[in-house]
This record gives structure tokens, C-alpha cells and sequence, in this order.
């Protein structure tokens, strides 16, 4: 049964890939490194991708993975990808090990308060904080629809916004790194999200652009975000102004947690969405175009 462990020995292991750049960025509440992955070149455009920040989400944690692998081989010409594959390590191994390895008895009593005296957090989404990271982001932090404002498996915003160890690691490296664009992958649904309301008319319209782009290879439809705010992408759009988006892989109708015995189907369906993303903002890759791969997908 897939554990917290194989997940970490999986990323840890492409390190051994030929041009793949594996770093620690920074650390969780309960001190477990959260890697990131650089492919291609340092100069030109780069992209950010990142995935399980939703603990229950961990599929998109395994796609990342299996996405590296596929990168590697190809020639990235102009520009680089960074990949932070497992922005939420804590909440991944309460979904996938329990309380099991919790350090104190303090902290297991108050997550199975939080979570109803349940030892069965399959559904968690939150960090081992309670606090949901995608909507503690200083991007109308607390003014999201679903947004809660109290410890939860899900939603809560936290105590104010960026009160995470996770999202300041993710907002330091993204300052670091300065990126042309970036995807955010969650489940599910087989949607592209894209658009904030601090953009333009001009912008929204140049982000839906290229998320017809995406959805040409993936097939998925493409949804205007409302109503939820305070995620990585609404930051993005916040404060960098470039094209950021989610994407919501696995069937709608399958239960949470999704399973690896999905992985598959999923990555084929969206191993050549970064590859489209990056020559949008002017990155290339040796022999491929966007016409090249919309065509080989179709």
C-alpha cells in the first residue's frame, strides 16, 4: 500500500536523472522537506508547476513525478521548468499513514478533534496545522465562498493570511525564481481554472488564450475561476501578473482520494500540457512546437 515514504524515496530518486536539478526549499511544520525540481536551462522564461498542497490530492504529487521523468527527456532549448511536486508532505502522510508517525500526543489529540475523532483521514485537504494552504495566499485572503475561519480538514484560511511554514516556502521560492508562468495541479474534475479579478480585460483574455492552448492537448474544459480565492494561482495573477492556472485532473465522478491506479491515465492525458505552457511565454523545445504536439495528440 503507498505510503508518505514511497512518495518521498520516489522524488528523492530523480535526482539520478540526467538534467534534473533536485534541491530542498524549504521545510514543513513537522520539518519534512519540500523538494523542487529544475529541468532545462536557467536563462530564458521559467515556469513553476506544483502539486499536492491538498493532502488528499496526492495524484497530482504522483503525476509531477512521473512528469519529470518525461521531461528529462526532451530538450528544453530556451527556458526551464521548476517542479515542487509535494508542497504539503505533512498532510499527505496523515491521509496516507494516519497519526501514526505524529511526534506528540498534543498534536494527535487535536488533529482528531479537528477531524471528528475519525482516525481516518482520507479526506484531509489541510496541512498538520488544520489550515488549508490554498487559501492562506495574501490574494483576498478570507473572502473565498467555501473559506472557513476555524481549524478544519479543509478551507479553514488560517489565523491570517501566509501563517503557513508551506506557503512562505512557496512564496520565497517563487520570488527566487520569477516565473513567465505557472500551473497548479489538483484533482479533480478535468478542468483548466484560469483568470483573478485583479487582471485586465487584456490579461484574462491573453490567459484564456493559452489555456485554449492547454485544453487543445488535455482535452478539459476551461473555467473562469470565481468565487475562490487566496490559492497559489490567485497570487500569482496577484503579484506577477503572468498566465497562472489549475488544473483539476482526474474524472469528476471518481471519489477522493484518487488512486495511483489512475496515474497513468491521467499523465497521458497531460504529459505535453508544460511543454505547450512554456512555448506560450516564449520557451522551446528542441524539435517540438505547439502545432507539433496539439497535432500528435489529436
Amino acid at each position: 500500500m503507498l505510503n508518505y515514504k514511497d512518495i518521498q524515496n520516489r522524488i528523492e530518486a530523480l535526482d539520478v536523472i540526467q538534467g534534473v536539478d533536485l534541491s530542498i526549499i524549504g521545510y514543513s511544520l513537522l520539518n519534512k522537506p519540500i523538494y523542487a525540481i529544475h529541468l532545462g536551462n536557467y536563462d530564458g522564461p521559467q515556469m513553476i508547476m506544483e502539486g499536492g498542497i491538498h493532502a488528499r490530492e496526492y495524484l497530482s504529487t504522483l503525476f509531477l513525478i512521473e512528469e519529470i521523468k518525461y521531461l528529462a527527456t526532451k530538450d528544453i532549448i530556451n527556458g526551464g521548468i521548476y517542479v515542487v511536486p509535494m508542497v504539503n508532505p505533512d498532510g499527505i502522510e496523515l491521509v496516507l499513514n494516519g497519526t501514526t508517525n505524529l511526534p506528540c500526543d498534543i498534536l494527535r489529540r487535536y488533529l482528531l478533534d479537528v477531524n471528528n475523532n475519525n482516525p481516518d483521514f482520507s479526506q484531509w485537504k489541510a496541512n498538520a496545522n488544520a489550515v488549508d494552504l490554498n487559501v492562506n495566499f495574501d490574494a483576498s485572503w478570507g473572502e473565498g465562498t467555501q473559506n472557513v475561519f476555524c481549524p478544519s480538514s479543509g478551507n479553514f484560511v488560517g489565523y491570517y493570511p501566509e501563517s503557513e511554514r508551506e506557503v512562505n516556502n512557496l512564496i520565497r521560492f517563487t520570488k527566487e525564481v520569477n516565473p513567465s508562468i505557472t500551473i497548479s495541479w489538483h484533482t479533480k474534475g478535468e478542468v483548466i481554472y484560469y483568470g483573478f479579478k485583479s487582471l485586465s480585460p487584456e490579461d484574462l483574455m491573453r490567459d484564456y488564450n493559452i489555456a485554449l492552448s492547454l485544453s487543445a492537448v488535455n482535452g478539459y474544459q476551461i473555467i473562469k475561476t470565481e468565487g475562490s480565492v487566496g490559492g497559489y494561482s490567485d497570487y500569482i495573477s496577484l503579484v506577477y501578473n503572468v498566465p497562472a492556472y489549475t488544473i483539476e485532473i482526474g474524472n469528476g465522478a471518481l471519489p477522493h482520494p484518487i488512486g495511483e491506479e489512475y496515474l497513468m491515465e491521467v499523465f497521458e492525458q497531460n504529459k505535453n500540457v508544460p511543454i505547450v505552457a512554456l512555448e506560450n511565454v516564449g520557451g522551446k523545445f528542441f524539435d517540438e512546437s505547439i502545432s507539433s504536439v496539439c497535432k500528435i495528440i489529436k
